[in-house]
C-alpha cells in the first residue's frame, strides 16, 4: 500500500490522462457518452507521458514494429514507435492504401468493414503490437490480429489507453490473442 499523497507511477499516469480526457454527452447520438481525447493530444506534458508510456510497453513486450489503427492509433503509435525506436505500419479502411495490401473483414453490430496493411508491411521474425485509443466491440482490433498472422508476423501484444469496460471487447479478443497481452492503461 502506498502513502498518503504518494500514488504509484500507473496512478499517477492514470489521474494525468484522466484529467485530459473529456466527457461529451450524447454524442454522435443520444445516450451515448463520448471519451474526447483531443485535449490529451494537445497537453504537450499530458501527450509526451502517454507517448512513454506506450514507448516502455513497446519495450515490455519486445514489439519489434507498431501497428496503429485508423485513426487515433495513428496518432498514438506512430510517437510511442518512434520514441521506442521500431517502426510504424498503419492499418487502415479498405481501399486508402496504395500498392499491394492484406484485407480482413470483420463483423459490425450492422454489416461488415473491412481493413487492409501493406503486404511486406510485417513478416517473419516481426513481433507486432497493436497500438489503439480505445478497445470497444473489440472488431477492429480483433481483424488486425488475423492481418498480422497471416502475414507471417508473431502478435507482441495489444496496447489501449482506454477499455470500455462494459463493452465485450476483451472477451471478443481473447480468442484472437491467443495468449498475447492485452493492456489497457484506463479502464472505464
Amino acid at each position: 500500500m502506498s502513502a498518503v499523497g504518494v500514488g504509484t507511477a500507473d496512478e499517477k499516469l492514470r489521474d494525468l490522462l484522466l484529467a485530459h480526457i473529456h466527457d461529451v454527452p450524447d454524442y454522435p447520438e443520444p445516450g451515448v457518452m463520448f471519451k474526447d481525447i483531443t485535449p490529451l493530444l494537445a497537453d504537450a506534458k499530458a501527450f509526451a507521458a502517454l507517448t512513454d508510456a506506450l514507448a516502455g510497453l513497446c519495450e515490455k513486450y519486445g514489439a519489434t514494429k507498431v501497428v496503429g489503427l485508423e485513426a487515433r492509433g495513428f496518432i498514438l503509435g506512430a510517437p510511442a514507435a518512434v520514441r521506442a525506436g521500431l517502426g510504424f505500419v498503419p492499418v487502415r479502411k479498405a481501399g486508402k492504401l496504395p500498392g499491394a495490401t492484406l484485407a480482413q473483414a470483420y463483423s459490425l453490430e450492422y454489416g461488415t468493414a473491412e481493413i487492409e496493411m501493406h503486404a511486406d508491411a510485417v513478416g517473419a521474425g516481426d513481433r507486432v503490437l497493436v497500438i489503439d485509443d480505445v478497445l470497444a466491440t473489440g472488431g477492429t482490433a480483433e481483424a488486425s490480429l488475423r492481418l498480422i498472422r497471416r502475414a507471417g508476423a508473431e502478435v507482441a501484444g495489444v496496447v489501449v489507453l482506454m477499455e470500455l469496460g462494459f463493452l465485450p471487447g476483451r472477451a471478443r479478443l481473447a480468442e484472437a490473442l491467443d495468449g498475447a497481452p492485452l493492456e489497457a492503461l484506463i479502464t472505464v
